[in-house]
Order: C-alpha cells, then structure tokens, then sequence
C-alpha cells in the first residue's frame, strides 16, 4: 500500500540556523492517492520571537502561540504517524532542514529524517515539467486550475491540503485507479486492494460504445491534460 504524507510547515523565519523554529506543523495522508482524512496538524510555542517578516506571511503571533504545546511534546507522535511514508513536500529542503533541527534540539544524537521517509519535492518536479516558468504553490494553482481564494495567508494545514491536490494533477489528476472502495472483492489477495474481480460470465456483459458527444468531450480532455504539461496514454495511443 501506498502511503504519502503531504507535509507543510510555518516558522519564526528563514533559517534554523539562526535559532528559528517551526511554529506549526501540517499533514495530510493519502493511501494509494486517496486522502483519508488522517491529518496531523499543531501549533507549536517555539520560545523565541517571531520576525515581522514571517508574521506578514502566516499572520501567526507569540500570544497566539503562548499556551500551545512544544515541539518536544509531540516529537514522538509526529515520528509514529510519518514513519515509513514518502513525504510530499514544496520545496523540501526548507521543511527537512527545520525538522532535523528540531529533532537534534532535543537530542543532538538524533537521526535525520530522511533515514525513515523518502521525500519528494514538488518544486523541483515543477521545475522539470515547466523549466524557466513559476513554480510557487500559487503559480501551480493557477496552471492547474484548482481553487485557493481561500488562502489569503499561509497556513501549514491548508497548504498541504491545496499541495495534495497540486500533486495529485501534476502526477495525472487521476485520484485514483482503484475499481472499488473496499477489500471486499481482491479474494483476500495482498496488493490488490480495492481491485474487485468479476466472476460471472462475461459473455452476459453488454459493450456500450461513446456516442460522438462522449468520444468530442474526452479529446477535449486528453487535449486539456497534455497543454497542462501532463503525460495522457490515450494521447500516445491516438498519434
């Protein structure tokens, strides 16, 4: 089973070097493409100021931040709900490199997490679909015609939740492939999950043609997806 945590964070600036902190925490987890609504998402109280300039960004303040809970509170649980998953995150050594710090602040022994997740980063994907254009999470809404007029600040919840959908287009907008929405007909096999088998005669099945209205609405489609700089097999196969 495919497991993959979108991930996002705010800060109290730009470089932990510099003693800066992750201020909030946001997850969201998709099993093989669908999103379960299993996020993880905190506040954190980082115990240092948070620049101006940050503040302008995600419009979080110390008061706001004065009774949450601190990294170390829920280090542990983080790192059980992460562990094993490939993370999904734009511009990812900006995310990585706060978490590392955090973890090594509480025990400067403490191993990178890159050793229990692989991560794939969305800008650099964007970068390679569509070299010397925009690549902010913005700029890819627009391109990819998915909603965020909410977002009138960052958040780290609501940025992964608008990266998850970001992804989920820039890898073939399909949600996912899966013919059903339980185990109930993989006859107990392991990796089929949702693949549902048909066991009647399937010379009883009736083969419905597209009419001409179908067949103009998916070209329309195919054409759609491959202007958007994605891959479409029925285009490959109608060439």
């Amino acid at each position: 089973m495919s497991r993959q945590i979108i991930l996002d964070t705010e800060t109290t600036g730009l470089e932990p070097k510099e003693g800066h902190r992750i201020i909030e925490i946001g997850c969201v987890e998709m099993l093989n493409r669908r999103l379960t609504g299993n996020n993880f998402h905190y506040y954190l109280q980082p115990d240092r100021e948070i620049d101006a300039g940050a503040i302008e960004v995600h419009g979080i303040t110390n008061e706001f931040l004065a009774d949450k809970p601190r990294f170390e509170d829920v280090m542990n649980d983080l790192l059980a709900y992460l562990h094993g998953a490939e993370l999904i995150i734009h511009n990812a050594p900006f995310d990585i490199g706060f978490l590392n710090h955090e973890l090594r602040l509480v025990n400067p022994a403490h191993r990178p997490i890159t050793d229990d997740c692989s991560v794939t980063d969305t800008l650099v994907m964007a970068r390679q679909l569509f070299p010397g254009q925009r690549a902010s999470l913005d700029a890819l809404c627009k391109r990819y015609e998915i909603n965020n007029t909410h977002r009138t600040l960052h958040g780290a919840l609501l940025d992964a939740e608008i990266l998850a959908d970001v992804y989920l287009a820039m890898t073939g907008g399909q949600v996912s492939l899966l013919l059903g929405a339980d185990d109930a007909g993989n006859n107990g096999q392991e990796g089929n999950a949702g693949i549902r088998r048909i066991v009647a005669d399937v010379r009883r099945l009736r083969v419905i043609q597209a009419n001409a209205e179908e067949m103009a609405a998916h070209t329309e489609r195919v054409a759609a997806i491959t202007k958007a700089g994605g891959k479409c097999l029925f285009d490959t196969l109608s060439a």
